[in-house]
């Protein structure tokens, strides 16, 4: 359908936004966007009996906010999370639980110079095209500003799975551009600002996010998530797979661009005699599958890796065109990161966390009474 210009219609009248919630028994729907007043979400499913409070979902919070140390944009946000509603005495009660985060240095000014410019590779033309309306401030919802809400969801999935059943999730950053970085010392993880485990490199990268900055360019990550005291069972054979919803979380992260579970793409070369996890009684011999098998976890250290684009808005001018389709040379301003792989770290773990615990409290509902036959064998072989 066409107006007299000919133009469609369809594309002028706002379409309502859905896909703001994810999970379904353990499920989390964020709202807000960058520059509004706060941004929130509620959390649906989790168990009562919880003994929770704003000081278990802070830590991880603090880890992804912005403004913590020179080589992550400067945005100041104190990221403080307020619990609403869920938690009575202390503990939760089994109800809805609304989490609020508010937005305190929002600088909205810093756009309107591209109000009307799309900037490449940047969520502003698709929205355009999808719903007929975008919010230009900061990105809107498209910015990464909303998955502040997401950590704090999943540091309540996170203090459950570790109380109930000694599930341990983190994450470091393995790769910055063409620094590839080894996993020496989870330790040093949290005592350095890139969230690396090779602390020794930490020198090599601050020369590199300086010379990023000082050049107006930006660089990809890589993000290694393991996740330790696994239990087998979880997920299910065909559609939802541990594997598969495991990817669906992390690829619901605004950079990333792939996913790989155990050794990923790497499986394309090799052999069915290498890559096989063999068992003995004392346990698995290898974890090439990283904790999965046939979408469904072994006990095993669930293993997965994530690729975080280079950050579009950078300050070198690039081609691009306005809103009415003209051609333009822009330059995205204001505060933004050299590499947004660098909080990832935090925000990879977490997400990680929505998913076994949507798998442990489903056997609750429909197979709580199984008794494999077969006893169960450590997940790595002394």
């Amino acid at each position: 359908m066409g107006d007299n210009s000919g133009r469609s219609i369809a594309l002028l009248i706002p379409i309502p936004m859905s896909g703001n919630t994810f999970g379904r028994l353990f499920c989390v729907t964020s709202f807000g966007e960058s520059h509004g007043p706060a941004i929130g979400c509620v959390v649906d499913g989790c168990p009562p009996g919880l003994a929770l409070s704003e000081a278990d979902l802070q830590p991880d919070l603090d880890r992804r906010r912005p403004g913590t140390s020179r080589y992550v944009t400067q945005r100041k946000e104190a990221d403080l999370v307020r619990i609403l509603s869920g938690v009575y005495q202390g503990h939760t009660t089994g109800t809805p639980i609304a989490l609020l985060i508010e937005n305190t240095d929002q600088r909205s000014y810093d756009y309107d110079k591209i109000r009307q410019t799309f900037r490449p590779n940047h969520a502003d033309y698709a929205y355009v095209q999808k719903y007929g309306v975008r919010d230009p401030r900061g990105g809107g919802r498209s910015s990464a500003r909303e998955t502040a809400v997401r950590v704090a969801a999943a540091g309540i999935a996170k203090k459950w799975l570790r109380e109930r059943f000694g599930v341990r999730i983190r994450g470091y950053v393995a790769q910055i551009g063409p620094v590839e970085l080894r996993l020496e010392d989870w330790e040093a993880v949290e005592l350095n600002p890139f969230f690396c485990a090779e602390p020794a490199r930490v020198p090599e990268l601050e020369a590199l996010i300086d010379a990023l900055r000082a050049q107006g360019d930006s660089v990809g990550a890589r993000i290694n998530v393991e996740a330790s005291g696994m239990v087998p069972g979880w997920g299910e054979p065909v559609f939802d797979r541990l594997d598969a919803d495991l990817a669906h979380a992390l690829m619901g992260i605004n950079a990333a661009k792939g996913v790989e579970i155990g050794d990923g793409m790497r499986v394309a070369g090799m052999r069915g005699t290498e890559h096989r996890d063999e068992m003995r009684p004392q346990g698995f011999l290898s974890n090439h599958s990283g904790g999965v098998s046939g979408g469904i976890s072994t006990g095993q250290d669930l293993l997965c890796s994530i690729a975080i684009k280079p950050t579009s808005s950078i300050t070198t001018p690039g081609r691009s065109i306005d809103d009415t389709g003209a051609a333009v040379d822009m330059r995205t301003t204001g505060r933004h990161d050299p590499c947004v792989g660098i909080r990832a770290a935090a925000l990879a773990a977490a997400l990680a966390a929505l998913v076994p615990i949507a798998h442990a409290v489903r056997p609750r509902a429909e197979n709580a009474d199984a008794a494999p036959p077969t006893t169960r064998i450590p997940p790595l072989a002394p």
